[in-house]
């Protein structure tokens, strides 16, 4: 079936149990989808603009009280929605980088974070893992002393991931950012993998910035995000224009600068607000999300040469999994090759797994049911008995 023209119909989520690293967070409720189809036109969000002409103060759709409710989500003084989680790391870099500074980041950190970084001219220095690919606070402290006697500065900006892209592990972050602030250091904490799925107190961790992905983890339109502050810290970035033009003499009121202007219109604004009430609902499940999700991983442990590279046990429903030693020794003489492995998932139902990945590969078992996650974790254990695996 098409959509139109040469645009197929996707039907992944609705087809198979979907357990696709990145995806599972941003899968959309009915409530956005219908939102989607009312405010499709780009700027739909515009019919009911007035003084001052600024997005958070639109009352019809009531974005006023949903960016404020967002705030407040995440026990935050304010919040502003962005073009996904990289245009808040992209504005909190241009607030605080000037050329020559060191920013520190981890060595697990998403290379948007680098990116936002290395448009501002900023020095990138990495906080060092452990062997369990874990940041700890001795080791940010550590690099911060480091990187001051390297180049003579303290750092402008640390960028620390709560829950990290490569191995889905859950970092200490509020004893991180406890030992940062007592160099006077401004902390952006990167909640891709965590705001919208599970509870994110940012006054408890005392995070200056949040920064949320709306289409990973908040079940909304890409691309959307959020970037929360304190009050200290927002009146900083979300600083308003004070220009006058030279011929014209123009103003632009309160437009603010880091936004430019306006953010998200349309499908992303409305899609992340017809999915609030049931992502805020939705976060009180953590508990049964990660049992779920350690059944699945403890399905994969019993098989034979399969090492879980993450934590352990998970304290996130995004793993990273090692089967050059189960699955990939099946790859190498089956006549699809490394290809049989998601095929095989593919008759069971089961979609995400990149096609051809045997060896190191993730997966994330994020808002499945129980009877959802006990047959992904049959399934694993019946492919492997199926191609001579030893289950134990």
């Amino acid at each position: 079936m098409k959509c139109a023209g040469p645009i197929d119909v996707r039907d992944v989520d609705e087809s198979s149990i979907n357990i696709d690293p990145i995806q599972v967070g941003g899968r959309l409720t009915p409530e956005a989808m219908k939102a989607i189809i009312a405010y499709g036109d780009g700027y739909s969000i515009c019919d009911n603009c007035r003084k001052p002409f600024r997005l958070d103060y639109i009352k019809t759709p009531p974005v006023d009280v949903f960016m404020r409710d967002l705030a407040a989500f995440l026990h935050m003084d304010v919040a502003r929605v962005v073009p996904g989680a990289r245009r808040g790391f992209q504005a909190v870099a241009d607030t605080y980088v000037e050329r020559g500074d060191p920013v520190l980041i981890t060595a697990l950190s998403h290379y948007t974070e680098v990116l936002a970084i290395e448009s501002r001219g900023g020095l990138i220095r990495e906080i060092p893992k452990t062997t369990e690919n874990l940041i700890t606070p001795d080791a940010t402290a550590g690099k911060i002393e480091d990187v001051t006697r390297e180049t003579g500065k303290t750092p402008s900006l640390i960028f620390i991931d709560h829950v990290d892209y490569q191995y889905g592990n859950l970092h200490p972050v509020r004893e991180i950012i406890k030992a940062v602030h007592q160099y006077d250091i401004p902390v952006l904490l990167n909640g891709a993998y965590t705001a919208g799925i599970m509870e994110v107190d940012g006054k408890d961790l005392e995070a200056d910035f949040i920064v949320g992905s709306g289409h990973k983890s908040m079940a909304a339109p890409a691309p959307s995000g959020v970037l929360a502050a304190t009050a200290e810290r927002g009146s900083e970035v979300f600083r308003t224009t004070s220009v006058k033009t030279d011929v014209t003499s123009r103003t632009f009121g309160i437009k603010e600068v880091e936004m430019m202007g306006c953010t998200l219109m349309g499908v992303t604004l409305v899609g992340m607000m017809a999915s609030f009430p049931r992502v805020q609902e939705r976060v009180r499940r953590w508990d049964q999300e990660l049992a779920n999700g350690n059944l699945v991983v403890d399905a994969l442990k019993s098989i034979q040469g399969t090492e879980i590279r993450s934590e352990y046990p998970r304290k996130h429903t995004l793993t990273r999994v090692d089967t050059t030693k189960s699955f990939d020794i099946v790859a190498k003489n089956h006549k699809k090759r490394g290809y049989f492995f998601s095929s095989a998932l593919k008759t069971k139902g089961i979609a995400g797994i990149i096609p051809g990945a045997t060896q190191v590969w993730k997966f994330n078992t994020y808002g499945m049911t129980r009877a959802q996650a006990e047959h992904v974790a049959s399934s694993f254990k019946e492919i492997a008995a199926e191609n001579g695996l030893s289950v134990l």
